[in-house]
């Protein structure tokens, strides 16, 4: 069998899920990995090699400065002159390299007479069934956005309502903006690093990627998605619950209640084999027979007009989706059915799920409260 080529990744491992996943290593700036022979190396510099040496599940942790000087590669060098005698003197001419790759430095390599194949998404194909150890990682990160939720709950409980139908906390309006600084400051002090929390409600909820903004209304339906990432891990929680502060109208209820059936199917019918796309139609047609067709309605869509779920781990999305995967046991989906109806508001339940053979393990707990 013809060895495949080494594989090559410059990037940041803050924002390159796979760097991170190779290496295990986090760094604020980018570094070099090589993997070849089915060894891993990566090339830090001065500030990160100490950390790196500790730190870095790799096989050989490389320092620039000194691997510059043995290849006689001056410290000013472009990066592209250094990379290329570095590949040299391991007898590489060809590296299956990411999408993402730069486009400037495989150019400059190609001038050098080495060249950089883009391998298509995944770049690590096993990325895709987590294990073990993996999954513990996963509640953890699970856990640091329950606890960004317990906080939105807490001060939505102790929150007042006005006279004219707002919310009022700690001797001021409620908003969406001060309910997100709560919940993202518990997510924080919980060493996770929340971004982009959503709390929507109103209208507002309507709109499924609405980060909200202004004052929250007592008796509405507030939509609280947080998905933060493990500051230690990098792995990535996902959680949405729905809320009303005050009392629930009958048909709040009703939509809250369907969108509840709606992911408790969902979830029965995850295991190993099924087909996606068949649970998210069934859990849409679900939602049209009650009433609540996904479709463009003066100029705006309402009903369920986004997919059931999508792949998480050390990206917030990663790159599975529901609709279009046969479940594997070892993946992990969020489960996040959704309804939207203007003039009513919107409502979402999501949790996280791994995939086992016959069933599935939830790795979000937190309990579904509608009033408050």
């Amino acid at each position: 069998m013809k060895a495949s080529p080494p594989k090559l990744i410059y990037a940041c491992p803050e924002t390159d899920a796979d760097l991170l996943y190779a290496t295990r290593f986090f760094a604020p700036d980018a570094f070099l990995f090589l993997e070849q022979h089915g060894q891993r190396a990566i090339v830090l510099s001065d500030l990160e090699i100490d950390r790196g040496r500790r730190d870095a599940k790799v096989d050989e942790v490389i320092s620039s400065s000194a691997e510059r000087k043995r290849l006689g590669i001056g410290k000013k060098a472009p990066l592209a002159k250094f990379l290329s005698a570095f590949l040299r003197d391991r007898r590489i001419r060809r590296v299956l390299v990411p999408e993402t790759f730069p486009l400037g430095l495989a150019k400059a390599l190609g001038r050098t007479g080495i060249t950089a194949v883009p391998r298509t998404s995944p770049f690590f194909p096993e990325r895709e069934l987590k294990t073990e150890s993996e999954l513990q990682l996963m509640r953890r990160a699970a856990q640091i956005t329950e606890t960004g939720m317990a906080r939105g709950v807490e001060v939505l409980r102790a929150s007042t309502i006005t006279s004219k139908g707002a919310l009022a906390w700690s001797g001021r309006a409620l908003t969406s903006e001060i309910l997100r600084a709560e919940i993202e400051s518990a997510i924080l002090r919980a060493d996770g690093a929340p971004a982009n929390t959503i709390v929507a409600g109103g209208e507002q909820a309507c709109d499924p990627h609405e980060r909200g903004h202004g004052p929250l209304a007592a008796n509405s339906l507030i939509i609280i998605d947080i998905f933060p990432r493990d500051a230690r891990s990098g792995y990535f929680g996902d959680m949405t619950r729905t809320f009303v502060r005050g009392r629930a109208s009958d048909a709040q209820r009703a939509l809250w209640e369907l969108v509840k059936r709606g992911q408790a199917w969902a979830l029965k019918q995850l295991r190993a084999g099924a087909k996606g796309a068949a649970i998210e139609n069934a859990v849409k047609n679900l939602f049209k027979d009650a009433g609540f067709p996904a479709e463009e309605h003066e100029g705006r869509w309402r009903g369920m007009f986004h997919g059931l779920g999508h792949g998480l781990g050390l990206e917030v999305h990663e790159n599975l989706r529901m609709s279009r995967t046969t479940l594997k046991a070892g993946q992990v989906f969020t489960i996040e059915p959704g309804l939207y109806w203007p003039g009513l508001g919107g409502v979402r339940h999501e949790d996280v799920a791994a995939i086992t053979q016959d069933g599935h393990r939830l790795l979000s707990r937190f309990p579904k409260t509608l009033e408050l």
